[in-house]
């Protein structure tokens, strides 16, 4: 019984979430209400209340997001893909995602945030999913004599996540000028390959 009480509340904050997404994408973070954002998921004012104490609240939500997508990746993703270019495909799919879904002026207020929140600072929360599913895929590659052994799981965890981060960060600084997921395809394999067994 509790299990399924955790799931829908899951299930209720990821309605919020996602609607509230949606329409920061489309209509202006400044021009999106709580009422919106409730209507459009489907919810309750007093649920919305209860996951968010306002609308400047769901800016850190964006990490919830990017582990959607990451599980939803992790299901479409060949098994047999070699563990490195396992997270080359995460990522350029996770860029795709941002590039086509989330207001450029959004992921940076996001960063700015983050920058200056004293508290809980989500894109480092390492129990997220995205940090699981990263450390599995390197852990699994090692295991399996595709990764080098030569850095600990977490140094290549830390490694990849942090470039993710430059690559978003920069392309936030130069106002979306390129193609963040263009890029990356260029960009990750080279960074990563360090991180090949040879």
């Amino acid at each position: 019984m509790i299990e399924v009480s955790k799931k829908k509340e899951r299930n209720t904050k990821g309605k919020i979430i996602v609607a509230a997404w949606k329409l920061f994408y489309e209509q202006g973070y400044d021009d999106t209400t709580v009422e919106e954002i409730i209507a459009e998921s489907g919810t309750s004012k007093g649920s919305f209340y209860h996951y968010f104490e306002g609308k400047d609240a769901l800016l850190s939500s964006l990490s919830y997001l990017f582990d959607e997508k990451y599980e939803e990746l992790m299901s479409e993703m060949n098994p047999d893909m070699n563990a490195v270019d396992k997270l080359i495909y995460l990522n350029s799919e996770l860029f795709g995602m941002i590039e086509n879904g989330i207001s450029l002026e959004l992921l940076a207020r996001l960063f700015s945030t983050q920058l200056i929140t004293k508290g809980e600072k989500h894109l480092l929360d390492r129990n997220r999913t995205y940090y699981r599913v990263i450390r599995e895929i390197i852990l699994d590659g090692q295991q399996k004599g595709e990764i080098t052994k030569e850095f600990s799981v977490n140094e290549i965890v830390k490694a990849y996540a942090m470039l993710e981060r430059a690559l978003m960060y920069d392309w936030c600084i130069c106002n979306g000028e390129y193609s963040l997921k263009r890029y990356s395809v260029q960009m990750m394999p080279m960074m990563m390959e360090q991180y090949r067994a040879r």
